[in-house]
């Protein structure tokens, strides 16, 4: 039985205090934890997505190289290492849903970006609360743990690159 701290907030909330859990009940808390990370992620990529589609050329082959590329390849990543984690322990798959409508055209492309932003910091603020948590330690494995790290390092970049391409719309 263990007995752990998730995403910096406590004991589980589900949980009395001082109640011990399972390791199998917190392997499936670090998984929704992390899955509400890897729905950001999904929103980042929707946000992206209908920016995409109201800028120039070159703004958009800017966004698709600089910011698109890296959030997608984050989620996948993400995606694969929750998977891969829950089959390791026999705990159910999640399977994700693309992020439904972000806005309305008409918003414009700024406003977009500025939701991309703050998804992606979102993502990886939670997953950082996951790796300080140390619960992906005391109930995870080498390659959630390498899984969360390369998440997080593909995530990072995204807000600052998204407010640099800001900077030069319509300009």
């Amino acid at each position: 039985m263990v007995g752990l701290m998730f995403a910096g907030r406590g004991p589980r909330a589900d949980y009395p205090a001082g109640m011990s859990y399972t390791s199998a009940d917190a392997r499936q808390g670090l998984l929704d934890e992390f899955a509400g990370a890897i729905e950001e992620i999904g929103r980042a990529l929707a946000c992206v997505g209908e920016a995409y589609d109201l800028l120039d050329e070159h703004a958009a082959d800017r966004l698709e190289e600089e910011i698109f590329g890296p959030l997608q390849t984050a989620y996948g990543r993400a995606k694969r290492t929750h998977t891969g984690f829950a089959q390791r322990f026999g705990l159910p798959e999640r399977a994700f849903a693309p992020s439904g409508p972000v806005g309305l055209a008409s918003q414009g492309a700024a406003l977009f970006l500025h939701g991309a932003i703050e998804a992606a910091e979102e993502a990886d603020l939670l997953i950082g609360e996951l790796q300080d948590s140390m619960a992906p330690v005391e109930v995870g494995d080498a390659e959630l743990r390498a899984g969360l790290a390369e998440v997080r390092e593909l995530l990072t970049p995204v807000p600052h690159r998204t407010s640099q391409l800001l900077r030069v719309l319509g300009r």
